[in-house]
């Protein structure tokens, strides 16, 4: 059977972006699994990447029940073209994109991050590491030939664990920070289904930090670090309460967007987060999409810092933009708490190479050791900031065409005034960069966006006191559920 990528994308179900391919795991079948991997390494061949002579592809996972049928159908079409499946197992996306940035291979890691546990995906790196939007266009286009006769309901098998990617990651971090670098600092590790929850635990301990290893769960739980459930935040606050923590830490379920908590279990928002892992870092220019917090130019420690749009493959090309125009320090970072360098930065007198993908470990490391350099708590590292405060939230199974109209509806300021001045008063300025962003003469936020990878509408707002964020996040998810209701 012949088919190309974008009429995959129609027949299955399972969407295909720069995110990766995502859908409902019965729709992920290894017929699908196995198109969309052969699309991928086809164009890497196409644009001289890969040579069909056994290179390696590296291929990992996460937690999810789906996850080893679908890591299964990967290998057998990565050797079926010819190259080297090489099984990582179950590590974090970044350790995986790692490896294949310094082995010079392409790195696929299945997994569908913080979604529910019947939805999974496959994300693509390339050696240099995540495809983005160009990359994206072109694999789209590849035709690809799947033999249906080889597929049978017992999937395929993958070839032997190898333990160096998980390695690699592990000594990126304990190489470039002393051993006694968190002394003195008690740490929680919020574990539940994560698939870095054991490697935290060795990496901090390895670090010099106490760890109590916390809400361990065999099943799968879909924490996103975005929109963080009322459990969550209820448990870290028990636990900082009881037991005294200097933080908790946590990350979604493919481990590369960051959980940090301050000392009294509040968790910190991925976009603030981001603010204090740059400063500790020294970084002269910052990327970060448009829904992110404006403190980071209200606080003047950056030189530059670029917008994009929303998801990391905007954040990764304007880093490169960044370092292009001669920029030395370059990093990135999303709402979600997604920390990405794309420079090597000095660590007293070790270097810590780049990283230009998600990695939740770097700004969890990094304000824990600010709050140290500073001699302050990760309270009071807050309390340094221009007081913005951000909140989102998002309505689930919201199919993509049908938040669409939302948006198309507020086409006009007139439109947007209708609706939204009489909760939150008069219209100062439209952003269209990703979905609808108006701010209110107020200084006040609303962002609303269909979500890249799931089908969710995401809201965030913005204000000046997070009791006042709150109830603009309260009224105008409100809102947004009526206009569904109505459309």
């Amino acid at each position: 059977m012949k088919i190309k990528i974008n009429d995959l994308m129609q027949q299955s179900g399972v969407k295909f972006g720069t995110s990766g391919a995502r859908g409902l795991a019965v729709e992920m079948t290894d017929s699908v699994c196995y198109a969309y991997t052969q699309g991928f390494l086809q164009y890497l061949e196409a644009c001289g990447e890969l040579k069909q002579n056994g290179e390696s592809v590296a291929i990992a996972g996460d937690l999810r029940p789906s996850t080893g049928r679908i890591m299964g159908a990967v290998a057998k079409a990565a050797l079926d073209m010819g190259y080297t499946p090489i099984n990582c197992g179950r590590i974090p996306s970044p350790a995986v994109a790692l490896y294949g940035v310094e082995m010079g291979c392409p790195a696929i890691m299945v997994t569908g991050s913080h979604i529910p546990a019947d939805r999974n995906g496959i994300k693509f790196n390339k050696s240099s590491g995540e495809i983005l939007k160009a990359d994206e266009e072109q694999i789209r286009e590849q035709v690809v030939e799947v033999d249906e006769s080889i597929f049978c309901a017992e999937g395929f098998a993958l070839p032997n664990e190898q333990s160096a990617a998980r390695e690699r990651y592990v000594n990126r971090y304990l190489s470039a920070f002393p051993s006694d670098s968190l002394r003195g600092k008690k740490v929680g590790i919020y574990q539940h289904s994560a698939v870095g929850r054991a490697l935290l635990v060795e990496l901090f301990s390895g670090l010099g930090a106490e760890v109590t290893a916390l809400g361990f769960s065999d099943t799968f739980v879909p924490v996103d670090t975005e929109a963080i459930r009322e459990e969550d935040v209820a448990l870290a606050r028990a636990w900082a309460a009881e037991q005294g923590f200097d933080t908790i830490i946590s990350t979604d379920g493919d481990s590369d967007r960051p959980l940090i908590s301050d000392e009294q279990g509040n968790w910190v928002r991925g976009d603030v987060a981001g603010i204090l892992a740059a400063k500790y870092l020294g970084a002269d220019s910052v990327s970060t999409p448009v829904s992110c917090n404006s403190a980071v130019e209200k606080c003047g420690w950056f030189k530059e810092v670029r917008r994009t749009k929303i998801g990391s493959p905007f954040v990764v090309a304007s880093m490169i933009e960044a370092a292009e125009a001669g920029s030395v320090g370059v990093v990135g970072y999303e709402a979600n708490g997604g920390f990405l360098t794309n420079s090597d930065f000095l660590i007293g007198t070790k270097t810590l190479r780049a990283l230009p993908t998600r990695d939740a470990v770097l700004p969890i490391l990094s304000i824990i050791l600010l709050s140290i350099q500073e001699q302050k708590t990760i309270a009071e590292l807050l309390a340094d900031l221009p007081q913005r405060y951000t909140a989102s939230d998002r309505i689930q199974n919201f199919p993509t065409e049908e938040s669409g109209k939302i948006i198309d509806r507020f086409a006009e300021v007139s439109e947007i005034s209708a609706v939204w001045s009489s909760v939150f008063g008069p219209v100062a300025a439209v952003d269209t960069t990703d979905g609808l962003r108006v701010v209110f003469e107020s200084t006040e936020v609303l962002h609303m966006r269909p979500s890249g990878n799931a089908p969710e509408f995401r809201c965030y707002n913005e204000a000046d006191s997070a009791e006042r964020v709150l109830e603009m996040q309260r009224i105008s998810m409100q809102v947004l559920l009526e206009l569904k209701a109505g459309s």
